[in-house]
């Protein structure tokens, strides 16, 4: 753990950690043998560890999602792909640099990759919008997804964004709109399209590049329909009470989106969470998403559309039919 970075519910591991960094330079300068006490605190670390991560409210699930060094799409990219030819533009207006996409090899095979970035420093985020596209950015992505459909290449997205940007020139140039069609289209795109939600997954922002026949989500990522800060200040009319609206939305909660069918699988992280072990966490994101990908590419086109035409018109937990003229509701999670 590098302690500049530590969150508020890690001081306790925190503490430890220095500890632990103080004996190993005491037996380095004064050559003295304080192996017992050095396997003492590691021993420790390791019960603290277990004890923090292992009991995460959806407000510090939030918090592992925004971490400042956890990976982000472009480190993923560099993992576990080759070759990756970054494409530029909308054909409009500019090219958006929080959303990225071009052709890569994964496993041997041509794929289109789509992804969004976020920044490491203030520069960085400034340069990437913080990870908020742009309506250009979608219409980019469109613009990627349509190519890949011509030349039969699968589509896999990266999801990492609180949302799409929502300044007055991200207005004008209509997000919303463009966000829409994204949607309309994926629904109908004939060809296997897989996501994954890297750590956030914030609202329409998310699901213009999200609507896949498979999605796919870390074990400390949220994937959810408004981001807490956005809920709090709707709700309790003030941002400060994001960690209760975290916990209204029950953010984090992989094993209830997977329930209703919002999500196909939760990729493991390691413990403490993905950027406490970068290479792990890119090597599980590389098996779900090969795993899948096998899977998807057994079934003709025409199975393909039906399947994610049907998982989307089922999805949730309330299914509508209509009976002899009536709606009926039936109160049942999505199979």
């Amino acid at each position: 753990m590098d302690n500049k970075y530590a969150l508020d519910f890690e001081k306790p591991l925190r503490g430890l950690m220095d500890q632990l960094n103080a004996l190993h330079q005491l037996s380095t300068e004064n050559n003295i043998d304080v192996s017992n006490e050095i396997e003492a605190i590691e021993s420790k670390i390791a019960r603290t560890k277990k004890t923090i991560y292992s009991n995460l409210d959806p407000w510090k699930r939030v918090m592992l999602a925004r971490h400042p060094q956890r990976p982000y799409s472009l480190d993923y990219i560099e993992a576990i792909f080759d070759d990756f030819q970054e494409l530029h533009g909308d054909r409009a207006f500019r090219d958006d640099k929080s959303i990225i996409g071009g052709t890569a090899f994964f496993g041997g095979q041509s794929v289109m990759l789509i992804a969004q970035q976020k920044g490491r420093n203030t520069k960085e985020n400034i340069h990437r919008n913080f990870g908020m596209p742009n309506p250009e950015g979608y219409r980019k992505a469109l613009r990627l997804m349509k190519m890949a459909e011509k030349f039969g290449l699968p589509v896999i997205t990266l999801v990492d964004t609180p949302g799409a940007y929502p300044g007055i020139g991200s207005e004008e140039r209509h997000v919303a709109e463009a966000i829409a069609v994204n949607i309309r289209e994926m629904s109908q795109l004939s060809t296997p399209i897989i996501t994954a939600v890297l750590g956030e997954g914030g609202s329409g922002g998310a699901l213009g590049i999200a609507v896949a026949d498979r999605v796919l989500i870390f074990e400390n990522a949220y994937y959810s329909v408004i981001a807490p800060e956005s809920c709090s200040a709707i709700l309790f009319k003030g941002q400060k009470q994001a960690a209760k609206a975290a916990k209204a939305l029950k953010l984090g909660d992989q094993k209830l989106l997977k329930k209703f069918g919002v999500v196909d699988d939760i990729i493991e992280e390691p413990l403490g969470g993905a950027h406490t072990d970068a290479e792990a966490a890119a090597r599980n994101l590389e098996k779900m998403l090969k795993k899948h990908l096998a899977e998807l590419q057994k079934l003709s086109i025409e199975e393909l559309e039906a399947k994610r035409y049907d998982r989307y018109r089922h999805l949730g937990e309330i299914e509508e039919k209509v009976a002899e003229g009536k709606v009926i509701h039936i109160n049942e999670a999505a199979g």
